[in-house]
């Protein structure tokens, strides 16, 4: 995924846009960087933080954007950014998050037009280099964010920096959020709004779908209306999201306290106690335990001080090695017990088999797992998910062509796996249980997940789970 956060101010920002940015930090793994306009020149510094964390690598920039009162950052699953650039529309930076999915047929679009692309470290085209030259396309800053909606397919939310204002634009279906704050100096646009309380900001409201707003210091102007349609991602709340946040007015936490009771009420099986697979299992793992009305407790606990996080190396097996060194089993909580361990979903199975292995030399004697979404049949088609959520490497996937003896698996095939009450669906987990070597293993029904989210489904992204999205 990635994350960003823009503020406008009547004093210096640069504070504000380093630290709100890095409370982003948890939503992407690759690229970092951040913009300023001085009042003079545009301003920026991008850096790596696949090996670090980003504040250790930008606190040594802060002087240089000293007395900026308007800037943007960003923490990014993609290439570079911000993209600054000189244009008839004047000079602007950009970042974006999201996934292009037309992303060759615009950029061949272009490359006929004898429009050219920046050459890049792995030698792809930067989509926030393709939204700067959309944006270019319009007359006007407005008609260009008009240009980027009806242009681009998939997802795809940005701020464009000028030298007067912050441009927010949500993508057309909402996908990805984006939140205003506001304090007595200015405003704030940012994915989340975890960092607000601490910046001294309150949040005014969440952007609609499709809108797009003007920010200056002395206010919010909707530019382009919000559009009808929503489809914001389901996974903000199960996994992606930061426990303090809010989405559409619906904080994370209380949303995993939910799914994780609602799971516990579908339970037959009463544990000794109840653990969540740190980090984002714990949400579920105490609403659990609260409905079931059993202990929580930590046989696992996560050493941070030195490890980043589980998914930040690009590698594969690097970041199996990063998650495995982090958790460190508590054997005291462990021997001889019962347990019911929560976690937010199943990608590979890796991980979680690597766990349990761990766990039984503990000396656990029963490893039970709930997990808080339905079982992921669909590779992300909309958001910058890590290359493991392929339909090839998928859980999910893997154990149904087991099953069926085909790698050709169509919606035919698939249609009763997703179906929670079906005897095929009974199959694939009972072999998912056998293959991760659990006691036992139950996952989230989807209607279960809808509930506990609180919005009606239509306005829910459920694609990985039921093939069911808007803006192909």
């Amino acid at each position: 995924m990635s994350g960003f956060f823009g503020c406008i101010s009547r004093k210096d920002c640069v504070a504000d846009v380093f630290y709100g940015t890095d409370y982003h930090s948890h939503l992407g793994t690759k690229k970092a960087g951040m913009a300023f306009y001085n009042g003079t020149s545009f301003i920026r510094a991008i850096h790596s933080i696949e090996n670090a964390y980003f504040r250790n690598k930008f606190e040594n920039e802060l002087p240089k954007f000293a007395g900026s009162c308007q800037g943007i950052g960003v923490i990014s699953d993609m290439e570079s950014q911000p993209i600054t650039v000189t244009s008839h529309l004047g000079r602007f930076s950009v970042v974006c998050v999201g996934k292009i999915t037309n992303i060759k047929e615009i950029s061949d679009s272009f490359l006929e037009k004898r429009i050219h692309f920046a050459e890049l470290s792995d030698s792809t085209i930067n989509p926030a280099e393709v939204i700067s030259i959309l944006i270019n396309s319009g007359d006007t800053f407005i008609e260009g964010i008009q240009n980027v909606y009806d242009t681009v397919k998939g997802s795809c939310s940005f701020l464009i920096l000028t030298d007067s204002c912050i441009y927010a634009c949500r993508d057309k279906y909402g996908r990805t959020p984006i939140i205003i704050g506001k304090n007595d100096f200015g405003y704030v646009v940012a994915s989340e709004s975890s960092s607000f309380t601490n910046l001294g900001y309150e949040t005014v409201r969440d952007l609609g779908p499709r809108e797009a707003v003007r920010v200056s210091k002395d206010g919010v102007t909707t530019v382009i209306k919000p559009g009808r349609k929503m489809q914001i991602c389901s996974f903000l709340w199960v996994y992606y999201g930061y426990p303090s946040a809010y989405y559409e007015g619906i904080n994370v936490e209380d949303c995993r306290y939910r799914c994780g009771a609602a799971l516990a009420r579908r339970d037959k099986f009463r544990p000794d106690f109840a653990a969540g697979i740190p980090d984002s299992g714990v949400g579920h793992a105490i609403g659990y335990s609260n409905e079931m009305n059993v202990p929580y407790k930590r046989p696992f606990v996560k050493y941070t001080p030195t490890w980043p996080r589980s998914f930040m190396p690009q590698n594969q097996a690097m970041r199996d090695l990063v998650a495995k060194m982090k958790l460190l089993p508590n054997e005291s909580f462990a021997r001889n017990s019962k347990v019911v361990f929560l976690d937010d979903s199943i990608v590979r199975g890796t991980q979680l088999k690597d766990n349990v292995v761990k766990l039984r030399e503990c000396g656990i004697k029963e490893v039970h797992v709930r997990i808080a979404c339905p079982p992921l049949v669909y590779p992300c088609e909309f958001l910058n998910f890590s290359t493991s959520r392929s339909s090839f490497d998928l859980f999910t996937r893997r154990v149904i062509r087991d099953i069926e003896g085909t790698s050709d698996l169509t919606e035919e095939i698939l249609a009763p796996y997703k179906d929670p009450d079906s005897e095929k669906h009974a199959k694939m987990v009972e072999a998912m249980r056998e293959h991760l070597q659990l006691d036992s293993l139950q996952f989230q029904r989807l209607d279960d997940l809808v509930e506990a989210i609180g919005l009606p489904k239509e306005k829910l992204c459920t694609h990985c789970w039921d093939n069911t999205s808007y803006g192909y």
